[in-house]
């Protein structure tokens, strides 16, 4: 378990260091300004539907279903041309309308900065047909239990961005956003062909072939296992679209603050995802196919104990991260971001939507095992219960916090959903096997060891501002 966890936060790790390498040059090059916006929203537009239809709905029910096929080869190839055809639809109709897509995401906007973002928007969203392909052959890779390939290949976006973004160093603004477009896309196929070799060496190739040539012939084999899938993938998506769903109306609603409001969330976000998918998501990946495995068998007890060394080893390394997160929230913001355009009331804004994301880190996090536990037993649809309980406290908050704390009230309302949603994914799981998890002295060790942590981050910082 360790050894898949640590491959998958190493290289996650360091394509995370790349990324905010990429960002500190952007923002040193564009700032928190409307150009900058305009590409974060460029982007956040096909990793919104990249996260509702590739990775997380695709993943967490095609793994279950997979294990379980009799056919998997014509399975495979089945929801493969299936979901490629959808997505590929939706990359059209935004390429025809591209104002119309801006407009969804970033209603805020003015006609003439609207008019001004749409090709980028038509640009970026190509990123998405190729990312899910990437995707689907990672789905792949992970059941066989190979993890590496997917974890350090989002390294090449990030270096495509920062080649754009070095290339494009004696250009305007403008120029310089049309270069990340164009970089996000390159760098997506960079990706696929990383997983198109990983797929060859681990001979994956020949029988994925084997069920496309086969599947028309085929195809009454998996009607059963398609539709189940697909009654499975639809409350999945819902589930896994709601945090999405939340940074999108972080956008929309950001789009009406000061500018720059977008980019203060979009900094302080990628610091905060960093311990996320370093420890949580590389945790969750890792752990998944295990755990659909011993549900498979109906191995229920080496399953909750494979997921317990799970939930101590996240509960501490989480804690960490909060607390120095919180801690030193000025520090970091200003060590990657405050130079060239970023200036210092920037780094003061965004550390204060950082310190709003980082009280959530915890519960966030430990969601994320304990959904493992519902997508493994096939419970999407309780799931995406929970997510859309969790939505509506965001709703409700984000409307609430929005006016008196600006960027950072939409945080927050991030935040509290999360704890929300973790409550609830707790009830699901069961309150009692969770309970049984804890254990006095590991408990112990957590306070006195944040404790002491924290008051070691506290003279840093005192140190550091001398």
């Amino acid at each position: 378990m360790f050894k898949s966890i640590f491959t998958n936060s190493f290289g996650i790790l360091f394509s995370r260091i790349l990324g905010f390498l990429r960002d500190l040059l952007t923002a040193s090059t564009l700032g928190a300004s409307v150009y900058s916006d305009i590409f974060f929203i460029a982007f956040k537009l096909p990793n919104l539907f990249r996260r509702i239809f590739a990775e997380g709905a695709f993943t967490q029910v095609f793994i279950p279903a997979y294990a379980n096929s009799k056919h998997r080869s014509i399975f495979s190839a089945n929801i493969f041309l299936i979901f490629l055809s959808i997505i590929l639809i939706i990359t059209l109709l935004v390429n025809i309308l591209p104002s119309l897509a801006t407009q969804t995401i970033a209603i805020g906007f003015d006609d003439d900065t609207i008019k001004l973002a749409s090709p980028f928007v038509a640009i970026n969203f190509w990123y998405l047909p190729i990312i899910f392909i990437v995707t689907f052959l990672s789905t792949m890779l992970q059941y066989k239990k190979h993890f590496a390939t997917t974890a350090f290949s989002t390294a090449l976006l990030n270096i495509s961005l920062i080649l754009a973004l070095y290339l494009s160093q004696d250009k305007s603004q403008l120029e310089i956003v049309y270069y990340l477009s164009f970089g996000v896309v390159i760098g997506g196929i960079l990706q696929l062909i990383a997983h198109f070799i990983a797929m060859h060496k681990l001979g994956l190739l020949k029988p994925l072939y084997g069920g496309f040539k086969y599947i028309k012939l085929k195809s009454h084999h998996i009607k059963e296992e398609s539709k189940k899938f697909k009654k499975q993938f639809f409350p999945a998506m819902w589930g896994n679209s709601t945090p999405q769903v939340s940074a999108f109306l972080d956008t929309i609603l950001a789009s009406f603050l000061v500018t720059g409001s977008i980019s203060y969330l979009y900094y302080a976000n990628r610091i905060f995802q960093l311990p996320l998918a370093l420890f949580a998501i590389a945790t969750s990946i890792a752990l998944f196919p295990s755990v659909a495995r011993y549900i498979k068998n109906k191995q229920n007890r080496e399953a909750r104990a494979y997921m317990k060394k799970a939930f101590w080893f996240l509960t501490f390394l989480l804690s960490a991260s909060t607390i120095g997160g919180i801690i030193l929230s000025h520090e970091i913001v200003w060590l990657l971001f405050e130079r060239g355009s970023f200036n210092a009331q920037d780094t003061i804004n965004s550390s204060l939507v950082l310190q709003m994301y980082m009280i959530g880190l915890l519960p966030l996090g430990l969601q994320k095992l304990f959904l493992l536990w519902l997508y493994a037993n096939e419970q999407q649809l309780h799931a995406a219960k929970i997510a859309t309980f969790s939505l509506l406290f965001y709703i409700v908050f984000a409307l609430t916090l929005i006016t008196p704390m600006g960027a950072a009230g939409l945080a927050l309302a991030g935040t509290i959903s999360g704890f929300v949603g973790f409550t609830l994914t707790i009830k699901a799981f069961g309150t009692k096997d969770f309970l049984a998890m804890l254990g006095l002295k590991n408990i112990l060790y957590l306070i006195s060891g944040s404790i002491v942590f924290g008051l070691l981050l506290l003279t840093l910082k005192s140190f550091i501002n001398l």
